[in-house]
This record gives C-alpha cells, sequence and structure tokens, in this order.
C-alpha cells in the first residue's frame, strides 16, 4: 500500500495551518516556482548592486532594480488575470525585464562597476529565469487554446 500520498496532504496540510497560524494566506504566484525565483533573482540584483558607486544610485542601479523587481511584479499580476493568453503577455512582459537586467549588466561590466564573476552570477541567473518563464508562457498558452 502506497502511503506516499497520504504524507505529502498531511505535509501540506501541516504547512497551511501553519501559514494561517500566521495569519499568511498564499497567493496562486506564490506557489510558481518562476515567482520564487525571480524573488531570489531580484535579491541577487539589489546585493550587487550596493557596491556600485553612489553616483550611479539613480542611474544603473535604479534602473536594474526597477527591471529585477518588474519580474516578479509582473508574474504576480499576470496570475490574477482569467485567461490564459493574458497571463501569457504578462510573462513575456517579465521576460522582457530579465532582458533589460541582462543588458544593463553588460553596461555595468563596461563601467567597471561589475567583475567578471558578478557578471557572470547575474548572467547565468538571468538565463535560468528567462528559461523558466518562457516554459510557464508556452504551457499558458497551450492551455488556453
Amino acid at each position: 500500500m502506497d502511503r506516499s500520498g497520504d504524507l505529502k496532504k498531511m505535509l501540506f496540510n501541516a504547512k497551511k495551518q501553519e501559514r494561517r497560524k500566521e495569519g499568511e494566506n498564499m497567493f496562486i504566484f506564490e506557489r510558481l516556482e518562476a515567482w520564487q525565483k525571480s524573488i531570489d533573482f531580484a535579491d541577487l540584483v539589489y546585493r550587487t548592486t550596493r557596491a556600485f558607486p553612489d553616483y550611479e544610485r539613480f542611474g544603473l542601479t535604479s534602473q536594474m532594480r526597477r527591471a529585477a523587481v518588474s519580474i516578479s511584479s509582473n508574474i504576480a499580476e499576470g496570475s490574477s488575470r482569467f485567461s490564459k493568453p493574458d497571463f501569457a503577455r504578462f510573462l513575456e512582459i517579465a521576460t522582457g525585464s530579465v532582458f533589460e537586467v541582462v543588458s544593463q549588466s553588460f553596461i555595468s561590466r563596461r563601467q567597471g562597476f561589475l567583475d567578471d564573476e558578478a557578471f557572470k552570477k547575474l548572467y547565468v541567473t538571468a538565463g535560468e529565469q528567462g528559461r523558466m518563464l518562457s516554459g510557464l508562457r508556452k504551457s499558458q498558452l497551450e492551455a488556453g487554446r
């Protein structure tokens, strides 16, 4: 007799009760790995841009941070849409924000604000985020047909 389903259900219910005790509700987007990873990516961008010069606070620092925050925001907003194609459109916009961070990372490296290691970390993480968003977008478009 396979009881793994019962165990999973118990673990999920325990976590659900834990959230209720803390007064938390879980929004649909919070369950999406793409959203969770986008929060991690925003954290990475914030940590990385802390080392940028003060005079860039309103330049590349601000632009990179806004683009990184926009990724999770678009995933969250898109998840509230009633149609799969609408959600897919927001995922497309989120992907555009990933590309913005990549482009701005190239400029930051050329300006000497990012060393090769920091650039590579942003670049690789952005690639992973982009692929995840692309897969999720594709699944929404296929489900919306």
